[in-house]
């Protein structure tokens, strides 16, 4: 992955599956200082994508081990988080932003359930080296 995270050119979509909740799930990850369960919910969500957008490999691997967030994509997005600091090596300026989140329910009820989205941008700035142009033409 590195050549085409390392390239400018090259911008990145990520998007998965958040947090399965309700009892179908296995799931009811609940705080009630949150406020409503789906409140709470995307409190779960967003502190796993505020590491996400920081880059932070090792915390988002404590917080799925902390909160078991049953988040889809967890393990691509491990690896392209991991990726990501390897190509920070070589001097890879990266930027990642989450642009759109969403719930398929509002969950009110411990009967209720539903499934999280969050859709992210990912791009890296700075110059596109030769070693970078030949490696990613195909």
């Amino acid at each position: 992955l590195a050549p085409y995270l390392s390239d400018p050119r090259n911008f990145f979509i990520i998007s998965s599956d958040f947090c399965h909740w309700g009892k179908r799930f296995r799931f009811q990850w609940y705080e009630k200082r949150h406020g409503a369960i789906w409140q709470s919910i995307e409190k779960l969500d967003r502190m796993g994508m505020d590491l996400i957008e920081k880059l932070d490999a090792p915390g988002f691997a404590q917080y799925l081990k902390s909160y078991r967030n049953t988040i889809c994509g967890r393990h691509p997005i491990a690896v392209f988080l991991n990726a990501i600091l390897a190509a920070k090596q070589q001097k890879a300026k990266p930027t990642l932003e989450f642009v759109r989140y969403a719930q398929s329910n509002r969950c009110k009820r411990s009967s209720d359930s539903s499934v999280s989205y969050a859709s992210a941008v990912c791009h890296f700035c700075g110059e596109v080296d030769e070693e970078s142009k030949s490696s990613t033409k195909q």
